[in-house]
This record gives structure tokens, C-alpha cells and sequence, in this order.
């Protein structure tokens, strides 16, 4: 006779081994700013290994280019080029701040073309995962998805410190209920993009899903927050 332990460990490791078969998804990252693929691809190592058998990451660089004055040196030595964003909020300087009002921006067009050939070239992707300024732009691919373009097709996003853009010509991005799936993640101390920004634009989602931690502006990657991830990621895979 077979214990009912042992046939509860024979199902565990049919559910595992099941589990394990499943494609794992495919997934854009998009940094943030005075980042580059190289920086982010580093800085979600631990994010990775949380999600290793259930998210693909694939990291793109913004096209624009931070000028030197304005990047800081960073630890893996990069030359002051190599830092990137995603559009600018100050088209005079080419300088960004999540903060600043703006009637004149510059760059996103650029960088919804570079996308566009990411998708058509590098895809198909699952979702997109955006961190900072890079959520801030997945929070306007979903809206432009949302709104019927048909450039970016993906089926879920992860915002991890996203904002609303606050250039005056972006505002018809949030006009809308966003339906898009989307898993919100923030800081509660998060000094750069404060927990209230990311809430707001959390709530231009239909049914979005929020994961706060106690930490600041990175992405959180804690045993603590694996079963979050893991409930929405699954929901996707097939």
C-alpha cells in the first residue's frame, strides 16, 4: 500500500514537474532613467532568480542620451553616454525630473519608434516590466494598447516606482480608465518617486494590483514578496 504522505510527495513533484514544463514568459525591461540595459539587467539579478522559472527578462536601452554633466559615475564604470532615458521634461536642457510640469517635452516619439521595432524585431513579449521612469513609460504603452494601437501587444505589465508623466501633451494617456492587467510595486520610503505618485497612478488602472514594501526606490525582490509575483505572473502562464 502506498502511505498517503508519499502520495502527496508523488503529486508535489507531478505539480513541480509540470510547473517546470511551463514556458516562462517573456518579458520587456524598460530601466530607468541615467540607466541602460546593462544597469538594469544587473540591478534585477535578485528579481530574477525570485522569478527564474517563471519570467524571461529581456532588456532594451532608452535612445536618448544623458549628457555628461548630468549622469553620475556609476559603479560599473560606464562612460557618461552610456546612461539613458526615455523622453526629457525639460526639452531645452534634455534633462528629467518626474516632478516637473511641463508644455514641452521631448523624446517620446523617438523612443515609441525604437519600441516599435523592439516588438516587431525582438518579440513577442508576455509583458513589460518598467522601473521609474521606465514604468512611467509602460504605464503609456498600456494606455496606447488600451486605446486600440496595435504597436505594442503584450498582455500584463509590472510598474515597480511608476509615476504619471506630468508633460501637459501626455495627459490624454491618462484620460481613460487604463485595461490592461497591471502588478503596481512600491516603496514606502522611496524618496525618488514617493509612494503617493505611484498610487495615483495605480488608480488610472481598471483592477490593478498592488504590492507595497518597506524599502525605497529599487525593485523589491524578498521572499517576502515571491507570492505576489508569482499569483499575478501565473495568471499568465500557459
Amino acid at each position: 500500500t502506498t502511505s498517503s504522505g508519499a502520495r502527496a510527495g508523488s503529486w508535489g513533484s507531478l505539480l513541480r514537474i509540470s510547473f517546470m514544463a511551463l514556458r516562462p514568459l517573456r518579458v520587456l525591461g524598460l530601466h530607468g532613467y541615467r540607466q541602460n540595459e546593462r544597469i538594469f539587467w544587473g540591478r534585477s539579478g535578485a528579481l530574477r532568480k525570485l522569478l527564474r522559472n517563471r519570467m524571461e527578462l529581456v532588456c532594451v536601452s532608452g535612445p536618448l542620451r544623458i549628457r555628461a554633466e548630468e549622469a553620475p559615475a556609476e559603479k560599473l564604470n560606464l562612460q557618461p553616454a552610456d546612461h539613458r532615458g526615455w523622453w526629457f521634461s525639460n526639452s531645452q536642457l534634455q534633462t528629467f525630473d518626474a516632478l516637473e510640469e511641463t508644455d514641452s517635452c521631448q523624446g517620446l516619439e523617438d523612443t515609441l519608434a525604437l519600441l516599435d521595432q523592439v516588438f516587431a524585431e525582438q518579440g513577442p513579449f508576455d509583458g513589460v516590466l518598467g522601473f521609474s521612469q521606465g514604468a512611467g513609460l509602460t504605464a503609456i504603452l498600456c494606455a496606447l494598447k488600451s486605446q486600440g494601437d496595435n504597436r505594442f501587444p503584450f498582455r500584463f505589465a509590472i510598474l515597480v516606482a511608476g509615476f504619471k508623466s506630468r508633460a501637459t501633451e501626455h495627459q490624454d494617456y491618462y484620460r481613460d480608465p487604463i485595461n490592461v492587467p497591471t502588478l503596481h510595486v512600491f516603496g514606502e520610503v522611496d524618496r525618488v518617486i514617493p509612494g503617493p505618485m505611484s498610487q495615483e497612478l495605480a488608480s488610472c488602472f481598471r483592477e490593478p494590483v498592488i504590492l507595497t514594501h518597506e524599502g525605497g526606490h529599487f525593485l523589491a525582490a524578498s521572499a517576502a514578496h515571491k507570492n505576489t509575483y508569482c499569483t499575478f505572473l501565473d495568471t499568465f502562464l500557459e
